[in-house]
């Protein structure tokens, strides 16, 4: 293959490279947009979990896809008017719960591990007397228990702190700023049935990584490999010139 053919394979390699790269590139930022909402959390009712002021990424699904552990972002005017709140949903629908037994939440009679809660503190500051969620509802908590507006300051409630289904807009699926990656499943529900699994996220990152690599290698590949051929080219020349 002489020089100049593979300098135009090289080209053409490169091009591909950063075509496909900018489409993995712009692909994973356009799931992203289409899939999650950015939240700024303005109080400290989450914390450890997502600090005051944290910017959180949170996956738009519907309300019948929420699970037990999920931490959600909702609205109900009954809470705060025109506002969003985000809360850890402790049960569902159906669901009985109660605190505390032993110094721990219960649902349906099970005792739920919470360890996001943070450490050394109560899993509850009050005692709940025993709800039970009606279908469609469900009934949240803040994970720093002693400050969290949730569930338990709304028991006179007509619903007894319970929120629709339908209020909820979004699940939060990692804290982005500052980075603190992916939301842990809360496994001390699975004795009580299955977790909702992670959103794409993952998926997006490799996506975007993916393509920026390929760009950058793509338009950096193009000029190495002219210098290259023409490098081979000049050497052959020298060579040639030389022989007797």
């Amino acid at each position: 293959m002489t020089g100049e053919s593979r300098q135009g394979l090289g080209q053409r390699l490169s091009g591909v490279a950063v075509a496909l790269g900018l489409v993995l590139f712009l692909g994973g930022f356009g799931w992203a947009a289409v899939s999650y909402r950015p939240y700024t959390v303005p109080t400290s009712s989450m914390t450890p979990t997502i600090d005051v002021g944290d910017r959180v990424l949170a996956q738009k699904v519907d309300g019948s896809e929420v699970k037990r552990g999920d931490v959600v972002v909702f609205e109900d005017r009954s809470w705060v008017a025109g506002s969003k709140v985000v809360k850890r949903v402790v049960a569902v629908g159906g669901d009985t719960v109660s605190c505390c037994t032993d110094g721990k939440l219960t649902v349906n009679g099970k005792q739920i591990d919470e360890p996001y809660l943070p450490k050394g503190s109560l899993a509850e500051t009050k005692t709940i007397p025993t709800v039970t969620v009606p279908q469609g509802r469900l009934f949240l908590l803040g994970d720093e228990r002693q400050g969290s507006l949730d569930s338990t300051a709304h028991l006179t409630d007509a619903a007894k702190g319970t929120v629709s289904r339908d209020a909820v807009t979004a699940r939060v699926d990692a804290v982005v700023w500052p980075w603190k990656g992916p939301l842990k499943r809360p496994t001390g529900f699975q004795t009580l049935g299955a977790l909702s699994k992670p959103g794409p996220l993952s998926t997006i990152e490799l996506l975007i990584v993916a393509g920026a690599v390929l760009v950058l290698a793509g338009g950096a590949y193009g000029p190495i490999a002219g210098r290259m051929s023409r490098s081979r080219a000049r050497t052959a020349r020298t060579e040639t010139a030389g022989v007797r």
